[in-house]
């Protein structure tokens, strides 16, 4: 198979994959809620374990991540002999589906989750390495100081593990992170504006 044509296929199926809505499918199941109308609105692992539990929203959990993880592992097993960013471009695919799936108008999460599918694929020894950092310092200090500490030492692992080609496209994997973050805050700055008026 062809670079092109395995990346073709890649982002299809990548972006119909990261579209399944797993937190709104359990969220419904369980409750009769659309995450998109409660808690902070992201129809993601956090807010279906603060509306949900944190035993309801493991399905959302397990899911997310195999997104990415599905999306990425089809890349590196179709991807041709050293075409490595195939693997990226489906952990990308599923992440954009999950931001905007087309399974549920287009209103989808952050895609932490499905970046850390892809990331365990795409980088086995660097995930490793940040989970353990992340485990470490939550153990010590809390989850958010983990989470922070694990997101941190990501690149920089993989910049010596993988070098700088593979660590700049981690670096597009994430800023899409970012700017899923950023348009939420943007949404929910409008909204407090407009109860204001």
């Amino acid at each position: 198979m062809s670079d092109v044509l395995a990346a073709l296929v890649v982002v299809v199926v990548g972006y119909v994959v990261g579209s399944v809505p797993v937190a709104g499918w359990v969220a419904r199941r369980r409750a009769g809620l659309d995450l998109r109308d409660v808690g902070d609105r992201n129809p993601g692992y956090w807010n279906a374990k603060e509306s949900l539990g944190r035993r309801a929203a493991v399905p959302v959990f397990v899911g997310d991540v195999a997104k990415g993880a599905v999306a990425a592992g089809l890349g590196v097993l179709l991807a041709p002999d050293g075409d490595w960013w195939i693997g990226y471009v489906g952990g990308f695919a599923a992440m954009v589906g999950h931001a905007w799936p087309v399974f549920a108008g287009f209103r989808g999460g952050r895609s932490v989750l499905t970046f850390v599918g892809a990331a365990v694929v795409l980088s086995p020894i660097t995930a490793a390495i940040a989970v353990g950092v992340l485990l470490a310092v939550t153990a010590w200090r809390g989850f958010a100081w983990g989470a922070r500490a694990g997101v941190f030492v990501y690149p920089v692992v993989q910049l010596a593990v993988d070098g700088p080609y593979r660590t700049a496209a981690t670096g597009v994997l994430m800023t899409l992170i970012g700017v899923r973050f950023a348009t939420a805050a943007w949404r929910s700055r409008g909204r407090a504006t407009a109860g204001a008026d």
